[in-house]
């Protein structure tokens, strides 16, 4: 394999664990760095050996390859640059701020044959890996993100910040049209909707019951689907998965028992990046791809204007002025009027 020249954009939470992983990946030399906090980026170059780089447009002429870890509403900018130059990207999730932005993105990279993968990273995880080989048809899915606040992340709703993780497992896993949304979400800490409840209906028949919240106190990350032919319960933080199948015991009649799923134990991010440079080195469409992206933005969205519709609905009853009540004649009413 050719070596692939690499570029990180955005060296803070995520950016930095991208530069770990390409480091650790053969075939891979990071050659720049960039950030908007000119010391951070140069902390990285120095840690790495690449160079520190002030403009996107200059690190798209030296590289092959670039992850992309910025604010959401920069995504399109960002990216459009070495998709125009002709670099492979991989761009953090969401794909974009608005459906316009990405369209132009996944337009740009099939124009010109390149490899655009978006940052799902549950979609590496070991136990969902191993979802695959138990699941069939789910009927009802619940789901729980649950994390304390943290500043960063916070450009966008914890629909866009933590729940898209979900909606894009969920999409991949029911793939069926949604047909009915119904959403509730509150500010807390912040000027956006930080925790949100959604349930969905989808063509199929399966509903989906979501919750995300960026402002508790401990980390919860679950998920679990009930069908058919058993209960598989994932936990994202733990890589667990534990699946329960329905057999027919001794005597003919049903019975529910654990199914023996080996769970390959990898490090998500690493196998997500690894990924990257096989689809760049071989030439093949990515496992998480700009599409992929898409479709979990135009749900993550459509829930935004759900809750919109719902929180104008509950402000027009809180505002309602109440019909002034007329008091009888008489005595009752002087000591009303006292009291």
């Amino acid at each position: 394999m050719e070596e692939i020249r690499i570029g990180v954009v955005g060296i803070g939470h995520l950016g930095g664990y991208h530069l770990k992983k390409y480091q650790s990946i053969s075939g891979c030399r990071i050659v720049g760095v960039v950030d908007a906090v000119p010391e951070r980026a140069r902390q990285a170059a120095d840690l790495y050996g690449c160079q520190t780089v002030s403009d996107c447009r200059k690190l798209a002429g030296m590289v092959d390859a670039v992850s992309i870890a910025v604010p959401t509403g920069v995504h399109h900018e960002v990216a459009s640059v070495f998709l125009r130059a002709g670099v492979d990207v991989l761009l953090e999730k969401p794909i974009a701020a608005t459906l316009a932005e990405a369209d132009e993105l996944i337009a740009l990279a099939d124009a010109k044959g390149l490899v655009f993968q978006i940052g799902f990273i549950e979609r590496f995880n070991p136990a969902v890996a191993a979802l695959h080989t138990v699941m069939e048809h789910p009927l009802f899915i619940e789901s729980h993100r649950l994390h304390p606040f943290f500043e960063r992340g916070t450009d966008v709703d914890v629909i866009l910040d933590l729940m898209v993780h979900d909606l894009d497992i969920i999409i991949h896993f029911v793939r069926s049209p949604v047909k009915t949304i119904d959403a509730v979400g509150v500010s807390v800490l912040s000027d956006k909707v930080d925790i949100a409840n959604v349930r969905l209906t989808f063509a199929s028949g399966c509903v989906a019951n979501i919750t995300a919240s960026r402002v508790t106190g401990k980390i919860l990350q679950k998920i679990r689907f009930f069908g058919v032919e058993g209960y598989h319960s994932v936990d994202y933080r733990k890589r667990e998965l534990v699946s329960l199948g329905r057999r027919n015991g001794a005597d003919g009649r049903p019975t529910i028992t654990e199914n023996h799923v080996e769970v390959k134990m990898q490090d998500p991010l690493e196998e997500e990046i690894r990924s990257f440079i096989r689809a760049v080195s071989s030439r093949t469409p990515p496992l998480v791809s700009g599409r992929d992206g898409h479709a979990a933005l135009e749900l993550a969205l459509r829930i935004n204007d759900a809750i919109d519709k719902n929180r104008t609905q509950l402000d027009s009853l809180v505002h309602v002025v109440p019909p002034a009540v007329s008091l009888p004649d008489g005595p009752l009413a002087g000591d009303r009027m006292q009291s």
